[in-house]
């Protein structure tokens, strides 16, 4: 079994329902998730850009949907609000989710919400996607800034309650703002190795100790610019040889999925990813129902049995047992 760090579903839920289709999980994820044998994952709120007035509304409304589109589908979703969960969703075949906020821009200084946010199921979030907000700074922000005094409430509060807290997305400062001003294990759910892709978004070996350090996560993503800077080597081979920096640098308990697949994410209003997903995500696994080529790659490279299975899902579980009360 796959556990998926990071994935985009409720927005196309959210998207598709808008135009009066039901079920959308269920008709048009689900096979791929199959074929991929992905059985459960971070499904995350995600309000695209721009972030304004208008911002909190969409919010409301994708996890009006969201919450439709689980209600209607209780026979297949299984929504995890603690770590014993897990092990329940798992025995009764059902597809294990955590419900995973990406950003909490519409929030504004208003630290109780995570209250009210997590007694709607939300068990996980990052405090900004790349923007400068009253939290935060994402990557496209000030470099010197990085939690504000609103956004190091908001972590503790998460670490009371029982939250994942994911960096993926922060600026450097923010990264180190977080690992100061908490105790648990965080993750990284989407990021990869900045030495061998240095772009914003991949983390530094730095980075990466101090995740391991706090027995941590880091997903593997397959969005393709995050695998290699050469368009001909953003290939399966590259990709996993991000699994292999994070073994050598971190150790093969703190490595997990975090696929961030783009399918999902065809009908988004900002356009940035709807070019077909095809051209976005790695050359071999252009979606969830090629996962298995990665895993065949891992064989090939004489991970064990028991490595791949961390990897696959008992890093993540360990955490979310950690973390969730």
């Amino acid at each position: 079994m796959i556990f998926d760090g990071h994935a985009d579903i409720w927005t196309d839920v959210n998207v598709k329902r808008k135009k009066g289709f039901k079920d959308i999980f269920k008709s048009m994820h689900l096979e791929r998730f199959k074929k991929g044998n992905i059985n459960g994952g971070i499904f995350i709120v995600w309000p695209e850009p721009p972030y304004n007035e208008n911002t909190k509304n969409r919010v409301i409304h994708m996890i009006e949907n969201m919450s439709t589109e689980i209600m209607e589908n209780q026979d297949l979703i299984h929504i995890v609000k603690q770590g014993c969960d897990l092990d329940k969703g798992i025995r009764q075949g059902k597809m294990t989710v955590i419900i995973g906020l990406e950003g909490l821009s519409y929030i504004g200084k208003n630290v109780d919400l995570i209250d009210t946010l997590y007694m709607l199921g939300a068990r996980h979030a990052s405090l900004t996607w790349n923007e400068e907000n009253e939290l935060a700074t994402g990557i496209d922000g000030d470099p010197n800034r990085g939690l504000t005094k609103h956004g190091i409430n908001v972590i503790r509060k998460m670490e009371r309650l029982g939250m994942i807290i994911d960096v993926s997305h922060a600026n450097e400062k923010t990264f180190w703002d977080i690992y100061e001003n908490t105790s648990k294990p965080f993750i990284a759910s989407h990021s990869n190795c900045k030495t061998l892709c240095n772009v914003p978004r991949n983390i530094t070996d730095r980075q990466l100790r101090a995740i391991g350090k706090r027995k941590g996560i880091v997903g593997l993503n397959v969005y393709r610019e995050f695998v290699h800077e050469d368009k001909n080597k953003q290939n399966l081979k590259y990709l996993i040889n991000h699994i292999d920096h994070m073994v050598d640098t971190i150790g093969i308990d703190s490595v997990a999925f975090g696929f961030d697949f783009c399918e999902y994410l065809e009908d988004d209003s900002s356009g940035e990813f709807s070019k077909n997903p095809t051209e976005i995500n790695t050359i071999g696994v252009e979606d969830a129902s090629q996962v298995g080529n990665i895993i065949n790659e891992l064989i090939r490279r004489g991970y064990t049995t028991e490595d791949i299975e961390k990897i696959s899902y008992k890093n993540f579980f360990r955490v979310i047992k950690t973390i969730l009360k």
